[in-house]
């Protein structure tokens, strides 16, 4: 039996398997976490009016909100205005999506930064409940990230 330190007392065919084993979770693990951007551009969709039915008692963006509170001297624009914003939100978290369930990692912290200073303009509005929602995105979007960073680290071993 052949062993190389790798580790525990493994052989190199071992510890290749083993680590081959940690990485398909890895990219599993991101691309599960990645799925969360589409989920949250379902519910801003749903949140926002761009779909027929509008539910935005459990789920909101916070910037549409204040636009739609600030946004009124806009007159006949105030429509067109908070529509356009509220799409334009939903084509960049579907685009971070696709973007991070193909293993970028940028696009986890462009989804973490976006959702965060969103959160700020939550609490402006005091929707608690939307903001413990975007709480738990920006936690699996963390997770998704750490994955990738794992992934990209060579020789970190998570046994």
């Amino acid at each position: 039996m052949q062993t190389l330190n790798v580790g525990a007392g493994r052989t190199d065919k071992e510890y290749k398997e083993a680590e081959e084993r940690r990485r398909a979770d890895l990219v599993a693990d991101s691309r599960s976490d990645a799925n969360y951007f589409f989920l949250a551009a379902g519910l801003a969709a749903l949140g926002t009016g761009l779909l027929p039915v509008r539910l935005n008692v459990l789920v909101s963006i916070g910037a549409v909100d204040l636009l739609g509170i600030y946004g009124r001297p806009l007159g006949q624009l105030y429509p067109l205005a908070v529509y356009s914003a509220a799409a334009a939100w939903v084509v960049a978290v579907l685009a971070l999506g696709v973007a991070g369930r193909s293993g970028r990692r940028w696009a986890f912290l462009a989804g973490m930064v976006l959702y965060g200073a969103d959160m700020i303009a939550l609490m402006a509005t005091f929707s608690l409940w939307a903001f413990g929602v975007h709480a738990f995105f920006v936690f699996k979007w963390f997770q998704g990230q750490k994955a990738l960073k794992d992934l990209n680290e060579p020789g970190v071993s998570t046994f």
